[in-house]
């Protein structure tokens, strides 16, 4: 089987290298179409997957919510996914509100990714139990971090540490660990 991410940018296909071995059965394999930014895979999105001639793929597609209606963004991803013939296969997540929300919920894989120290008990606080409600979450893992945390090669360093149990803070990434085992399970 083949699983393809179609990515608004970088970090999060190293976010998802980092990751993605935890978690996937033998045997997959893993491709990352990285746009420049979301407005570019938005454009080409429809393009691509109609144009995907691999056979036995299965398609996930992430971007950030940055401030949009999530619904309405995710509402349009599979309009393109379906008008492109692949939407059965396709799965849309979307980062709420930014890839950095995945890792506020998991402040003690910062804390090991980065080499710092003191932040894992900061989970408590209110604005961390819930990450994905903070609308400046890149922000917020600056100002954590001291600055520390760049996007690439944060993402690189944090990411191997993420927990995929579920005990994540982060919805959305819990959601997207959920989708991916979904997307595994139906074609395999």
């Amino acid at each position: 089987m083949n699983l393809i991410f179609l990515l608004e940018e970088l970090s999060a296909a190293e976010m998802l290298k980092g990751v993605l071995p935890k978690i996937l059965s033998d045997g997959i394999k893993v491709k990352y179409v990285v746009f420049e930014g979301k407005q570019d895979l938005e454009k080409q999105l429809e393009r691509r997957l109609k144009g995907w001639q691999q056979p036995n793929s299965a398609f996930l597609v992430m971007r950030d919510k940055d401030g949009g209606d999530c619904l309405l963004i995710k509402r349009q991803l599979a309009e393109k996914a379906n008008a492109s013939g692949k939407g059965g296969m396709t799965l849309i997540r979307i980062a709420c509100s930014e890839l950095e929300s995945f890792y506020l919920g998991d402040l003690n894989a910062v804390e090991q990714g980065l080499g710092l120290s003191n932040l894992a008990k900061k989970q408590q606080e209110r604005k961390y139990r819930t990450p994905d409600a903070l609308s400046n979450a890149a922000q917020e893992l600056q100002n954590l971090t001291q600055r520390k945390y760049q996007k690439v090669a944060g993402s690189r360093a944090i990411a191997p540490h993420l927990k995929t149990d579920g005990s994540n803070r982060s919805r959305s990434f819990n959601a997207l660990l959920t989708g991916i085992e979904k997307l595994m399970g139906a074609v395999s």
